[in-house]
């Protein structure tokens, strides 16, 4: 695949994981007030914010964060690192599967009884899942604990990581490649309609679906470009 030749991507790839980083810290120090709407505000946020880690390492698996394949690759080892002790190296091969065996029994992100959307999601969790990731997650979880209050970390970690999982899931594999393709749609993937707000909101803009497919090295923050050019 054909890289990134500009070196914004890892500023853009640095300033997610400050951002996540710093609202993390935040969120878990605070008060916790069930009553106030901002620490449900902020459960979204940090959900968003754990997404753009995910698409952060997905544009580095294209070669899209630096030019440099060394610093590439360490940003997303880093950011699947922080996305509950995922492996990229793991993540990487199964990526490229995808992308070129799409809607195929080869297709890790496929699911045979695509119609539906939990069992879709249970073989998506199940293939991307891992028991030594649980296990870190576990452990971290436990000698956080020590310092930071249970609910905080389930609030503001725990929870958000899931969430993430779920709005990766239906913007970035359900919507996109369910149902029946137009024969000429060599992509298999529906596309989100114009909408940069929705698009970045919803998901990075990955709604824009069958546009990444087809420029696959094209990152996360230029897809809408992309899009415009349809």
């Amino acid at each position: 695949m054909k890289r990134n030749t500009s070196v914004r991507g890892l500023y853009i790839g640095i300033a997610v994981i400050l951002l996540w980083s710093l609202s993390l810290a935040w969120n878990l120090w605070r008060p916790l007030d069930f009553a106030s709407p901002l620490t449900y505000l902020m459960i979204l946020v940090q959900t968003h914010l754990f997404t753009g880690l995910f698409i952060t390492a997905h544009d580095a698996m294209h070669g899209s964060v630096h030019p440099n394949l060394k610093i590439n690759n360490a940003l997303g080892r880093i950011c699947t690192t922080l996305f509950i002790f995922n492996s990229y190296q793991t993540l990487r091969p199964k990526h490229y599967e995808h992308h070129r065996f799409v809607g195929t029994d080869k297709d890790p992100d496929f699911h045979k009884g695509s119609a539906g959307f939990w069992p879709w999601y249970y073989s998506f969790l199940r293939e991307y899942i891992s028991w030594k990731q649980l296990l870190l997650a576990a452990i971290t979880f436990n000698v956080a604990a020590i310092w930071i209050s249970q609910p905080h970390l389930i609030l503001y970690w725990v929870v958000p990581s899931l969430l993430s999982t779920l709005q990766l899931f239906y913007f970035g594999t359900y919507v996109p490649h369910m149902g029946e393709h137009d024969p000429d749609n060599v992509h298999k993937a529906h596309t989100l309609s114009r909408n940069h707000v929705w698009a970045f909101l919803s998901c990075y803009f990955f709604g824009y679906h069958y546009e990444h497919h087809d420029a696959p090295a094209m990152p996360w923050w230029r897809l809408w470009e992309t899009k415009e050019g349809r």
